[in-house]
């Protein structure tokens, strides 16, 4: 069997794979983590990080990332800036395509995280991370007695309206139909909410605002064309989110929403291919379990290595 160029190749430089290089790592495995963008993923676009254990005070996506990776580096981890274009890993020795090179290894580890959809309307890239935001549990405390407006219809946009009810004064809930799509219990749970307005039939066309932040959202009955204005400090939106997997042009297991199928060792349908994070089916998508996810992953990881060593 020919040498691989490494034990074990990360791909994605977020809390998940920068989690697993360090545990890599620590396990000796000769390592290589590949991103194609900066390292940090959408933790970056998080302004303030207050639910990480260990951090009382909190902090920012950018520190959190920065710690992370001189972590990973002060144990020698190599990371690279280069995209995966595909895969070959039908094979015990893994082959990956990049943009520059192509690398062998013995395991893989996908961490490459997920990516929220958008709107496609004026304003929202201008204000992401500075007023729109799609995580109610990293955000809500700085939008505390405000306005804001929630756009989605599903289980995750009710539920996180009402989280967001704590700290709020008020969630103008937009949504393109006439009923929610959540599970019963959650819409009940919303209408009863006096903090919440679910404003039926409508649809996002823009986010105003300034340097100061958001100022307000445009809205469209999607029924009678009528438009008005929202007066708001912030907008989240839940309308749903896309696994970074195209590269795996289906070579592993996924669900219906593209999400990739683990058990609980994070171990793919393809033996030595692991994924842990938000590009993983999980109920939850946070740092602290993308964190858990790759301890796992990268143990896993180097007992696969170990197994194929002794054969």
């Amino acid at each position: 069997m020919k040498t691989p160029d490494y034990d074990l190749v990360i791909i994605g430089a977020g809390p998940a794979g920068l989690t697993a290089s360090i545990y890599a790592a620590r396990a000796r495995l000769n390592t290589l983590v590949l991103e194609k963008a900066a390292p940090g993923g959408q933790i970056l676009v998080t302004d303030w990080i207050e639910n990480y254990p260990g951090f009382p005070e909190g902090l920012s996506g950018a520190d959190l990332i920065m710690k992370m990776m001189e972590q990973a580096r002060r144990f020698g981890v190599e990371i690279e800036t280069s995209q995966v274009l595909s895969m070959d890993i039908s094979d015990t020795i893994k082959e990956l395509v990049l943009d520059n090179r192509t690398v062998t290894c013995k395991a893989v580890i996908v961490a490459t995280g997920a990516s929220p959809m958008k709107l496609g309307v004026p304003g929202e890239e201008e204000f992401y991370g500075k007023g729109i935001s799609t995580c109610a549990t990293c955000d809500a405390p700085f939008f505390r007695n405000s306005v804001v407006a929630a756009v989605g219809g599903g289980d995750t946009a009710v539920q996180e309206s009402i989280f967001l009810t704590r700290f709020v004064e008020k969630v103008y809930l937009i949504h393109r139909r006439d009923q929610l799509r959540a599970a019963r219990i959650l819409q009940e749970r919303a209408l009863e909410n006096p903090k919440i307005e679910i404003v039926w039939d409508s649809v996002v066309t823009s986010v105003n605002g300034s340097d100061a932040g958001v100022e307000s959202v445009s809205i469209k009955n999607v029924k009678t064309g009528e438009t008005r204005e929202l007066v708001v400090e912030g907008c989240f939106m839940w309308v749903g989110t896309v696994p970074n997997t195209s590269f795996l042009q289906g070579a592993v297991e996924v669900n219906r929403g593209g999400f990739v199928v683990v058990n609980a060792r994070m171990e793919t349908s393809v033996p030595g291919v692991f994924a842990a994070g938000d590009v993983r089916d999980t109920p939850l998508r946070q740092v602290a379990t993308a964190v858990g996810d790759s301890a796992i992953a990268a143990a896993e990881a180097a007992n696969y290595i170990e197994t194929l060593e002794s054969l």
